[in-house]
């Protein structure tokens, strides 16, 4: 399938304006294809040859002004349209498109529980040609007016209110301007919750089977979405532009969520159907937060080019965490920021693979699909928390408004945006803009205490990188009333980071018994401690009376670690000793997914990974005794879940799975019975009856998941190939089944078992990426990769493939990727 380029894109806007689609998709011919009719309405400015995009199992029919187009003409899902004239014209198109299994197009999905089957659409990108023939860029808004035939007892969503008109045919209100890749139908026959607000028709969906898991749920899901809505119209000046706000959660869906106007679609792992903690519950609404900020930046204002993903993203991940910390109950928010995204934003960074924030050139889709990262939330996301803070909300809020004056239903770049912010203030927003935006990498900044007087110490601050930060600096003593197990705030100063050339050192008085840069988490750089600091670091770390400074300290840590600065074991260490004194959910889970996912997994050698799951273990029933009473059950269920992720005695979670609950609690739901029998099967202490008992007992897509993972991680040369041919030869998993093997494949209890594969997975994979597209290459990077391979043969076959296997460009990023960390943890190893 050909890629839409920049410049062809710029060629296409400049001749044409797109009026009107009608749209009308019949989805009762069968389980295979479902049928497309589109009519476009668009003006030529000029005499000139263009394209429309369509990628269709069958073109039947194409008229351009009542003059057929013949069908044979299109190719690499592009239909030419030749000697346009200037002036008015009438597309049509008659086509059979596929279904797809991979969350692409219009996704379809059959629930085992109860074989109803809904589909939905994802069109992000380049997928609209997928369901129906568009001039897929999102600078040639338009009006789209659709209709769906389905069958009689589906209900059809959309991205205006849908109106029944009876024999299974839906009409939805026509949408504003909007672009192609936010068009959204999702039709099924769905269990639906509806409310009003301030006299907008809101409602939530899921599939009929959910029904028991989203209707507790309901009342909190309403409460978030008229909450932030509420606050989104004290900040914003424009009023919600759509006329409805549907929020479905639906199956198999690749990312977290997708902001289509009026109709956002969620993965539905957000209907919880086991015991979830605060943190989890706080991740939803933040993803709730973060798209409905997308209704404004992305929606109402869209990017005219994908260089600028950013504006989106960016925009929306910051004022979701702000917005949920102002508006609701989650008032910590930041703090799950800091230890869990913004060390994705870090990682990214620091691979070849890194990008500006805002890069100058995004040739074509293809490209601009590879930067949804970490980058283009996490550090964008960053950027702009330290904007505001440089330049205030007030000022930054009045330029936000300046741009949704000026640009509303239509299209803008990133030099849009900051000649609106720069309309709200005096500062240099430019400059700001080209140092932040337009440069790749992490700053570091290292502190250097030196004794001015007597009794009186000075700060400088080391500086590598290059942009301004404007900062916090926490100055922490040590509590006397309690022995020193407890540090107390003395003085947090604000410092600019490089100082003027006027200022010298500052000041800080007496020396402090921790000096912490960036406390607040304000900017974006990595941050290391002076001698006395680290001391006072691993003495009383659990002691700072604040989880976002804390968050700052064990991201510090995290990244010394990564860095080689630190050694592995000391990072476990710490967290044996501070961990079961933490009270903030957010850093435990934070930090127990490092120590077991790359600490104990990747950064120790074979030899000392037995020690480190022992500590590990060790820590976990520490949190499970302190959890006895019952007063946390959040932080209970956390420990629970990472108990069984490290044990290496299989026993006590046997008898867990045979007794069905923990002593003194949880009882084991759905998610921990798939957790303890995954473990088990890695350590080889059950078998195919027992996983095969367990799906009749939960024969749920998730139960199906669950199954596949298990049968995958079963450590016996059979089990081994069966899950190998199902991922790369037959091409019959759906995204999320490929992703729930893969997980179960390679373990580092097994690398002997799974060695002779290693060689195997590039040849395949690249096979696999080049037959299955995108979404499926992306799976098979990041979940099929042989990550616990650490060794330099692994990583010489894996820069063999660069070479000279032509990966296509979404398995190539992530191959890139994946071959940097292990480069980083051979590194790590070799301490």
């Amino acid at each position: 399938m050909s890629v839409l380029t920049r410049d062809e894109a710029q060629t296409r806007a400049k001749l044409l304006d797109v009026d009107r689609y009608t749209i009308t998709l019949d989805l009762t011919t069968g389980d295979e294809t479902f049928a497309s009719r589109t009519v476009v309405r668009f003006t030529a400015r000029a005499e000139a040859d263009t394209f429309v995009e369509l990628k269709p199992a069958e073109l039947r029919e194409a008229t351009l002004d009542g003059r057929p187009l013949d069908p044979e003409t299109l190719e690499d899902n592009r239909l030419p349209l030749k000697g346009l004239t200037a002036g008015e014209h009438e597309l049509r198109i008659d086509a059979a498109m596929r279904y797809s299994r991979t969350g692409e197009g219009m996704h379809r999905f059959t629930d085992p529980t109860d074989g109803e089957t809904y589909v939905y659409t994802q069109l992000f990108m380049d997928d609209v040609q997928r369901v129906f023939a568009a001039f897929d860029q999102p600078d040639l808004k338009a009006v789209f007016d659709l209709s769906v035939k389905a069958p009689e007892d589906w209900t059809v969503l959309a991205n205006g209110i849908t109106s029944d008109l009876g024999d299974g045919l839906w009409q939805a209100a026509p949408t504003p301007l909007i672009s192609t890749y936010l068009v959204a139908v999702a039709v099924g026959p769905w269990h639906s919750v509806r409310t009003e607000h301030r006299g907008l028709p809101f409602g939530i969906h899921c599939r009929r089977s959910l029904a028991p898991y989203l209707d507790p749920d309901a009342d909190e899901l309403f409460e978030i979405t008229r909450q932030c809505y509420d606050r989104y119209h004290e900040k914003f000046e424009e009023p919600y532009p759509f006329d409805s706000y549907d929020q479905a959660f639906v199956p198999e869906f690749n990312a977290g969520a997708m902001e289509n106007p009026g109709l956002v679609t969620f993965r539905d792992e957000f209907v919880y159907r086991s015991a979830v903690t605060d943190t989890e519950r706080q991740t939803r609404a933040m993803v709730i937060a973060h798209e409905m900020a997308h209704m404004w930046f992305g929606d109402l204002v869209t990017l005219r080019w994908w260089d600028d993903i950013w504006l989106n993203e960016s925009f929306a991940e910051y004022m979701g965490y702000q917005t949920l910390t102002e508006a609701t109950r989650f008032t910590d928010t930041w703090v799950d920021f800091g230890v869990m995204r913004k060390g994705w934003g870090y990682d990214a960074d620091q691979r070849p693979s890194t990008h500006p924030v805002a890069p100058e050139e995004v040739n074509d889709t293809a490209s601009a699909l590879l930067n949804f990262d970490g980058i283009s939330y996490a550090k964008g996301a960053s950027a702009l928390r330290q904007l505001v803070t440089w330049l205030g909300e007030k000022d930054f809020l009045a330029g936000i408004n300046t741009h949704f004056a000026r640009h509303k239903f239509a299209n803008a770049t990133l030099a849009d945006f900051i000649d609106s912010l720069a309309s709200a203030t005096e500062r240099d927003v430019h400059a700001w803009a080209d140092a932040w935006l337009r440069t790749t990498g992490v700053d570091t900044l290292r502190p250097t205490v030196t004794r001015a007087e007597e009794g009186t110490y000075t700060l400088q601050v080391e500086h590598k990188g290059s942009r301004p930060h404007r900062i916090a600096v926490g100055l922490y003593d040590q509590d006397v009333a309690d022995e020193g197990r407890h540090l107390v705030l003395r003085e947090r100063l604000d410092l600019d980071v490089p100082q003027s050339d006027s200022q010298g050192p500052l000041p800080i008085g007496k020396r402090p018994t921790l000096l912490l840069l960036n406390d607040g988490d304000l900017t974006y750089a990595k941050v290391r401690f002076d001698n006395e600091s680290f001391k006072a670091v691993t003495e009383s770390l659990s002691g700072l009376p604040s989880p976002l400074t804390r968050a700052v300290v064990w991201n510090a840590l995290r990244d010394a670690v990564r860095d080689g600065e630190l050694p592995p074991t000391a990072y476990l260490e710490t967290a044996r000793a501070h961990l079961p004194h933490e009270t903030d959910l957010a850093l435990v889970q934070g930090v127990l997914a490092f120590a077991s996912t790359y600490v104990a997994d990747r950064y120790v050698t074979p030899e000392q990974r037995p020690a480190a799951l022992a500590t590990l273990s060790s820590l976990c029933r520490d949190l499970i005794r302190r959890t006895e009473d019952g007063d946390n059950p959040g932080l209970r269920l956390i420990a629970v879940r990472h108990c069984i992720n490290v044990t290496s005695q299989p026993d006590t979670i046997a008898a867990w799975l045979a007794d069905g609950t923990v002593p003194g609690g949880p009882e084991l739901d759905p998610e921990l019975r798939w957790r303890v029998l995954a473990r088990l099967a890695v350590l080889g202490a059950t078998d195919e009856t027992a996983i095969a008992a367990e799906l009749e007992r939960d024969p749920s897509a998730t139960g199906q998941e669950g199954a596949a993972r298990c049968r995958a991680a079963l450590p016996t040369e059979e089990a081994k190939a069966q899950a190998w041919e199902a991922m790369f030869s037959h091409d019959e998993l759906s995204n999320y089944l490929f992703t729930a093997t893969a997980q179960g494949f390679w373990q580092p209890e097994q690398t002997e078992l799974v060695r002779h594969y290693v060689p195997r997975y590039y040849e395949d994979a690249v096979a696999l990426a080049a037959r299955r597209g995108p979404a499926i290459a992306d799976a098979a990077g990041r979940w099929a990769f042989p990550d616990h391979a650490i060794d330099e043969d692994n990583q010489a076959l894996g820069q063999a493939c660069l070479r000279d296997a032509d990966p296509i460009p979404a398995l190539r990023r992530k191959l890139i990727d994946q071959l940097d960390d292990l480069g980083r943890a051979l590194r790590v190893r070799q301490m």
